[in-house]
């Protein structure tokens, strides 16, 4: 037995492991919970370190960047973008297979831009910029219920746990900002930024963004109260030091790797993110583009990230569960989407970004064409998901368009039908992936976001 007492004796260094251990190298940006967890592999893909590093993908495509506004609530298509002037003369009648009586939308179309395409006039000012927006008309799933819904339209599945899109679109092209996540939430579920069985630095980095919070607040713990930012510098210089001492002698840890890069992340963060959140360095010309909304502002650190090399960017911008007082209610929500998205998409091409920068908007599912009882101010629309709608802009996607039919009432796909699996593909594509080739070994099967469906929609490719 070694005494510790006896002039020749050497103490043993501490390990890598057992320094992180005991120091925990005592600052903020270490500590700061989803961050870190999300730049680690988790156990299951030690043997498999991926990096944040940029990569080209394999196919030819304009879009380099994805803003993801989420309506979640289901809103409804009769009465945003997919219009029926024949339900007028139905009104108060019955539907066949349908509860409740034929809800005509309270609102006009009108046919905007040189493309002519219809939009509701609860988006003025998405009219304005109808000619770089593509709607898909005849999207469906078999799912109304809000959860499951979601949850399809975030990971490509309903009940198990699989990578969100974000998550997938990470894994596959990286990421050009090396001092910012990848992938960040706005907002929204963890279904949204889930990286499941994806090593877990594909995960989104989850924020509690409002206008004018630092950015401690918006991204818990990223700076330490405790400690200097130079005596961090010197805390990771000195990790790094014991990293390459320990690989001299064991087998590389890719755990401990990835954890370690997460530190120099979160280091690089405490600087990057304070700018990139900061919307008041914009001038008061953009700012009042966007509106003072939370939702507006929102939509302006989105164009921040990217225009600093976020890959993904998911934006939360809920509330569209209009069982009862649709009337008044959906237009109060379009009016807070409105003016911000078409500000977004007037910014990004004005900054040249467009072309590189993918927006979709949509929810999980739409609205009946019916409602309960007669037809009165108090109406609103049930869940239905058997047709609904979204748009995208920018990208390399076709603008001025509509894709895809439903009946005449808006209940069910008439012509050209996509599946979320479908929507999926496509937006794989745009991105420059063969979605049936962006795939993840994970036990002993090879999975793929689209799962064993998914066909590219390409009449909405340019």
């Amino acid at each position: 037995m070694k005494d510790s007492s006896c002039g020749n004796y050497v103490p043993t260094p501490n390990s890598r492991r057992d320094f992180l251990r005991q120091t925990g190298l005592g600052m903020g940006a270490l500590a700061f919970g989803t961050m870190v967890s999300e730049y680690m592999v988790s156990d299951a893909h030690a043997e498999v370190m991926a990096n944040l590093k940029p990569r080209k993908a394999p196919l030819a495509a304009k879009a380099k960047h994805v803003i993801h506004i989420f309506a979640g609530g289901a809103p409804s298509h009769l009465d945003t973008f997919d219009p029926k002037p024949k339900m007028k003369e139905l009104a108060d009648m019955s539907a066949a297979g349908m509860n409740g009586v034929l809800f005509p939308t309270p609102f006009e179309f009108k046919k905007s831009g040189k493309s002519g395409l219809e939009i509701s006039e609860i988006f003025p000012k998405l009219q304005g910029v109808a000619d770089e927006m593509c709607v898909i008309r005849s999207l469906h799933q078999d799912l109304p219920a809000h959860g499951p819904a979601a949850k399809l339209m975030h990971t490509g599945s309903a009940i198990l746990s699989k990578p969100s899109l974000g998550a997938w679109v990470l894994y596959g092209l990286g990421t050009e900002s090396q001092d910012l996540p990848g992938f960040v939430s706005l907002g929204g579920s963890s279904d949204a930024r889930a990286s499941a069985f994806l090593p877990s630095l594909f995960q989104g980095a989850n924020t509690s963004f409002r206008p004018g919070a630092p950015a401690n607040k918006i991204i818990a713990n990223l700076q330490s109260e405790f400690t200097t930012q130079d005596a961090q510098r010197k805390q990771l210089d000195l990790v790094r030091q014991l990293n390459e001492r320990h690989m001299q002698t064991v087998q590389k840890d890719e755990q401990l790797e990835a954890r370690i890069e997460s530190f120099e992340l979160a280091f690089r963060m405490q600087t990057a993110a304070t700018d990139a959140f900061d919307i008041s360095k914009e001038s008061e010309k953009t700012r009042e583009m966007y509106g003072k909304s939370d939702l507006g502002a929102k939509l302006l650190c989105a164009r921040r990230l990217v225009e600093r090399g976020v890959r993904f960017v998911q934006v939360d911008a809920g509330g569209w569960d209009h069982h009862t007082n649709l009337f008044t209610a959906i237009a109060g929500k379009a009016e807070a989407i409105d003016g911000p998205a078409a500000a977004l998409i007037t910014d990004l091409k004005q900054r040249g970004l467009l072309d590189e920068t993918l927006i979709i908007w949509g929810g999980e599912f739409g609205r009946t064409p019916t409602t309960a009882g007669r037809v009165n101010q108090a109406s609103g629309r049930d869940h239905h998901s058997k047709a609904f709608c979204c748009w995208m802009a920018g990208g390399g996607v076709k603008g001025g368009m509509h894709y895809g039919e439903t009946d005449e009432i808006g209940s069910q796909v008439a012509a050209d039908g996509v599946d979320v699996h479908d929507l999926h593909a496509t937006i794989l594509r745009l991105l420059g992936f063969d979605h049936t080739k962006l795939t993840y070994r994970y036990n002993g099967r090879d999975f793929r976001l689209t799962d064993n469906f998914g066909k590219v929609v390409d009449k909405v490719i340019a």
